[in-house]
């Protein structure tokens, strides 16, 4: 395999709409294509996948407990350059603003701060809810409760929740991962998933690329793109790390990966995950 990517639309989102991911899948191998390389082109998918509304990253964020919008996201590059947000408001494409971290000293960005770097980098002030977000709010809000104190439900642990991601290698056999998320509902205010956290929501070195989606807090305490891509650096292919990584979890929980290597790429998920990849 020369260049590839996959895209993913989030553990628990329905295959249905895996035309999502097919076209941000195209736009970004348009670019390896062109001779751009990975981290670009993984940005791209991601960037893509924010503007569709019918995914929980971008415009179309889960708005949190007090009707507004908190969103995570990360790039990294497999020479472990990466650049991360946490907690950004009112700006319509944080991963974006992730690919500018990565060219600052810094890994990641949160809040105000957040905010600030993304408005002196030219990107505007931006309302990410929809209709459709809105109205998520108040079917949530009807069943949790409201306020800081919500009715935390016995499955918390397994309320579906999705976000975006995408891995990528480009000519050159560089590899990239990306992904973005709105979070999940319900959610203390102030709670980062685990998009932003390095190794967890993703990780990318020179043996390939790992995007994890699904419940945040599960997926952190095993540090599953780091994990996942330990695993490919024992010379297995990238459909087997994607596996072993999703054996990991009791099958109840919702969680799915995906994986890219110099052989080939991977997809597994204990639930529906909307996802395309395209190589050549």
């Amino acid at each position: 395999m020369r260049r590839g990517v996959v895209v993913h639309g989030g553990a628990g989102s329905p295959r249905s709409l895996s035309d999502g991911p097919a076209g941000a899948a195209e736009s970004a191998m348009h670019i390896l294509v062109g001779g751009g390389d990975a981290v670009d082109a993984s940005t791209e998918a991601t960037r893509v996948m924010e503007d569709d509304e019918r995914f929980n990253a971008g415009t179309g964020s889960v708005l949190r407990m007090d009707g507004i919008p908190y969103m995570d996201a990360a790039v990294m590059s497999s020479d472990e350059e990466c650049g991360a947000v946490a907690y950004l408001t009112r700006t319509k494409n944080p991963v974006l603003v992730a690919r500018k971290v990565l060219d600052t000293p810094h890994i990641l960005l949160v809040a105000d701060g957040a905010v600030e770097f993304a408005r002196k980098c030219g990107f505007n002030d931006y309302d990410p809810a929809t209709a459709a977000s809105r109205a998520r709010l108040e079917r949530g809000t009807a069943e949790f409760g409201r306020g800081n104190r919500p009715k935390w439900p016995r499955n918390w642990a397994t309320y579906k929740v999705d976000t975006v991601g995408a891995v990528a290698r480009d000519g050159r056999g560089r590899f990239a991962a990306s992904g973005s998320t709105g979070g999940t509902f319900p959610a203390l205010r102030g709670r980062v998933g685990d998009i932003a956290m390095i190794g967890c929501g993703i990780f990318a070195g020179r043996h390939g690329a790992v995007a994890a989606t699904g419940i945040g807090e599960e997926i952190i305490r095993k540090v599953l793109s780091k994990t996942v891509y330990d695993y490919m650096k024992e010379d297995i292919s990238a459909q087997e790390a994607a596996d072993r990584g999703i054996a990991l979890f009791d099958r109840s929980i919702s969680v799915g990966v995906i994986t890219i290597n110099d052989s080939g790429f991977g997809i597994a998920s204990t639930t529906d995950m909307a996802s395309h990849a395209i190589t050549d």
